[in-house]
């Protein structure tokens, strides 16, 4: 269970339909729907940050792109039949070793704010919810940011 960072050739068709699957769940729950509706393969092929994919074919997977303050977190997918057997654990394991490496002291994602059983299991990994954002055209928080501290490697 040990993510890699696919290269070319590599199936992003494929890559895409895993996140998609893994994202169905949303589909009616959130408003306004999902910017992974209008995501192509090759947006992930190109995604100036890190993509890291547990599986081939792909089972889970990560986006990761470096900010002033935190490692983001984004597309944190499990492809359905793989949930909640330690996938989603070990990406942000492993995303906790990319920050360290790049000098960073936090992990950040956002989630929607419908989703709450994703909150849930935030909380658990030791996230905490440090903010909200809103999308364009909404009066309230449509999304929560949540953060998680790293702690430096002991020497």
């Amino acid at each position: 269970m040990t993510p890699f960072q696919p290269h070319e050739p590599y199936d992003w068709d494929a890559l895409l339909a895993q996140i998609r699957r893994a994202f169905a769940g949303m589909e009616g729950r959130i408003d306004p729907p999902s910017s992974l509706n209008r995501m192509k393969a090759q947006d992930l092929a190109s995604h100036p940050g890190e993509v890291w994919v547990i599986g081939t074919p792909p089972r889970a997977c990560m986006v990761l792109t470096r900010k002033a303050h935190a490692l983001h977190l984004g597309r944190l997918s499990v492809d359905p039949p793989y949930q909640r057997k330690g996938y989603a654990h070990a990406l942000i394991t492993h995303a906790e070793t990319r920050a360290r490496a790049l000098g960073l002291s936090a992990l950040e994602l956002q989630s929607r704010i419908e989703l709450v059983e994703n909150h849930a299991i935030f909380f658990a990994m030791g996230f905490e919810q440090t903010g909200s954002t809103t999308h364009a055209g909404f009066e309230g928080p449509t999304s929560l940011v949540f953060t998680k501290r790293i702690k430096p490697e002991s020497v």
